[in-house]
């Protein structure tokens, strides 16, 4: 039977085609193995895709959607003046690979196999499954990422099964997915899986174009604020062509040790080494190796008893991730010349009837609790419910290395101690009294260490304040600040004032108080516009954050959901103009997220 695998990604898309009695291939579209999942919708409404997508998007930005993967709940994309649903976006990156594999079929195959992240719920799967309708596809069989993974990587041992389960490790462009992966003589179930919606290529991608950002916006501000915020078709195709070459030098970076990055004009170039994109991204990198420890523990393993840890995805050749998983699980990952393709191949491996529904069904006998062989957490486990396993033990990272973006400034003046006066005038307002968190989730903040000050570094941060203060304390000038503490009646507590090309700024960090302890005299500080709630998820925490704006200054609020660890931004534009809600949350997102 002839199957078309059609591994749909944020960034790329790869087609695998099975044909009858002739083994397996690549269908390579535009002369690449992988095809940009971009789309471009014409005046007339004609949708292109791929390097014919690219190529029409320097003519009109306004139209195109290079990531039309990540807009699935939005039900529809307004491209232009054409509002195109989600669905046929998604219909039309298909439709290409199939177009394709016709042609080297000259016929049709009798299956397609879809794959799709595991975390997706129904709603997500029903539209991937209607676009393969809209395709023109036939039986359509739509499977987990982690599963494909897992049974490419199986396939590679010349039949024989793997002697245990295998954790998957795919860091895409949009979203990071973890999955232990059963392998048994009647197919594969997922024992464990979780992932993190904040982290993919594109946010490193991000993160790197702040950085260069902090290094040439100060000569030109307005011309760069044009360039992250475009006001005509000439700036987007600036903002696109910056993004591009961003994109490359990340890419470079795997490779060599420091690059170039052409910069528009006014600005000059700017080089990049390998340390420092490591420094940006080390912080997501291990909340996602914990998160991976985690989710091999709660599928009732430990890492020396896997099959193996592969590694899937473009961004999974950075020297940097290796490294860290090397470290944390004590296991070497395993990786592939071209790990963009493992998806695709592995979808042929599925046996045949593997629809999602059987496939999270386990064929295995119970899995005995691991034996340890090293310390990797704090507490003990029963200290956190059953559904809720420890995560790894935290270690701080490795400090940013040297140089005028991480130097800490030597004063700051009047209206950096300000500031730092305005975070305590603001949980002053607060009373200083915590309110019950029995709604916040089954985990009482009492079962966790972190409400006991613990033994403080020269800034004043403990173990448990670092897990929540991330890079801060290697970039900022940070403090002990027993009074903060005392104010709120949390067990010790640190303060870090610092500027940059656009504010002051002034954070609190406290360890000992829960988030919902401020919460309230911090609203009654946000009186302009309304204010924005969120979550997030980093180092094994997760969390909530508040941001809003008060009279002068735009406030950010923000703590952990199982362990009292809560933090508050107070920020001040230099030029005496108010920071809007929206800039607040893409401070919090950029910069002090953990």
């Amino acid at each position: 039977m002839d199957v078309l695998a059609i591994d749909f990604g944020t960034s790329s898309t790869v087609g695998v085609l099975s044909i009858h009695g002739r083994g397996t291939q690549v269908v390579e579209i535009d002369g690449s193995v992988t095809m940009s999942s971009a789309i471009y919708v014409d005046k007339d409404g004609t949708v292109f895709v791929g390097r014919d997508a690219e190529r029409r998007a320097r003519l009109d930005p306004s139209r195109f959607e290079a990531n039309p993967k990540r807009r699935i709940d939005e039900g529809a994309l307004q491209l232009g003046d054409v509002t195109l649903p989600i669905a046929d976006a998604f219909a039309a990156v298909l439709r290409r690979v199939g177009e394709e594999a016709e042609l080297i079929l000259q016929r049709r195959p009798a299956q397609v196999r879809i794959s799709h992240p595991a975390g997706w719920g129904q709603d997500r799967k029903q539209i991937l499954h209607d676009a393969a309708l809209k395709a023109g596809f036939g039986t359509t069989v739509l499977i987990p990422e982690p599963v494909a993974a897992a049974a490419h990587y199986a396939s590679l041992n010349h039949g024989h099964r793997p002697p245990g389960p295998i954790a998957v490790y795919d860091l895409g462009a949009g979203t990071f997915d973890c999955a232990v992966v059963g392998v048994s003589a009647h197919g594969f179930a997922v024992l464990a899986e979780d992932g993190l919606p904040d982290l993919g290529s594109l946010d490193i991608d991000q993160a790197l174009l702040v950085h260069i950002g902090r290094e040439v916006s100060h000569s030109e501000p307005a011309r760069w604020q044009r360039i992250l915020r475009p006001q005509s078709v000439s700036d987007r195709r600036t903002r696109r062509s910056l993004l591009q070459d961003v994109r490359d030098a990340k890419e470079s970076l795997s490779r060599h040790q420091q690059t170039e990055i052409p910069m528009p004009e006014p600005f000059g170039d700017v080089r990049v080494t390998r340390m420092e994109l490591e420094a940006l991204v080390r912080p997501s990198f291990l909340r996602s190796a914990e998160l991976l420890a985690a989710t091999i523990h709660r599928a009732g393993l430990s890492p020396d008893r896997l099959g193996g840890v592969y590694l899937v995805g473009g961004p999974s050749r950075m020297p940097l991730l290796a490294s860290l998983l090397a470290n944390q699980l004590r296991v070497a990952p395993t990786t592939q010349d071209q790990p963009e393709t493992a998806v695709a191949f592995g979808l042929h491996h599925v046996p045949a009837g593997g629809e999602d529904s059987q496939l999270t069904v386990p064929a295995f006998a119970p899995v005995a609790p691991p034996v340890r062989q090293r310390p990797v957490q704090q507490q003990p486990v029963q200290q956190q419910p059953p559904s809720r396993p420890q995560p790894p033990r935290w270690t701080p990272p490795t400090p940013p290395p040297p140089g005028r973006n991480w130097q800490k400034p030597t004063t700051y003046g009047v209206i950096g101690l300000a500031l730092a006066a305005i975070v305590t005038t603001i949980v002053l307002l607060s009373g200083g009294e915590e309110q019950p968190v029995a709604a916040q989730g089954p985990a009482p903040v009492k079962q966790v260490s972190c409400d006991q000050p613990g033994v403080k570094d020269a800034q004043g941060f403990t173990d448990c304040l670092r897990r929540i203060a991330a890079v801060i304390p290697q970039r900022d000038d940070c403090r002990d600040a027993p009074d903060a503490a005392t104010t709120v009646g949390a067990a010790t507590a640190v303060t870090c004032v610092f500027k940059d090309d656009k504010a002051s700024n002034a954070i609190n960090y406290y360890q000992g108080v829960a988030m919902t302890g401020l919460e309230d005299g911090v609203r009654q500080q946000m009186t302009k516009g309304k204010p924005v709630e969120g979550t997030w998820a980093a180092d094994g925490l997760r969390g909530r954050y508040l941001a809003g704006v008060g009279k002068r200054s735009g406030i950010v609020l923000f703590g952990t959901e199982d362990a009292p660890l809560t933090a508050m931004l107070v920020s001040t534009r230099n030029d005496g103009t108010t920071r809007t809600t929206a800039e607040m949350v893409e401070f919090f997102t950029a910069q002090l997220k953990p």
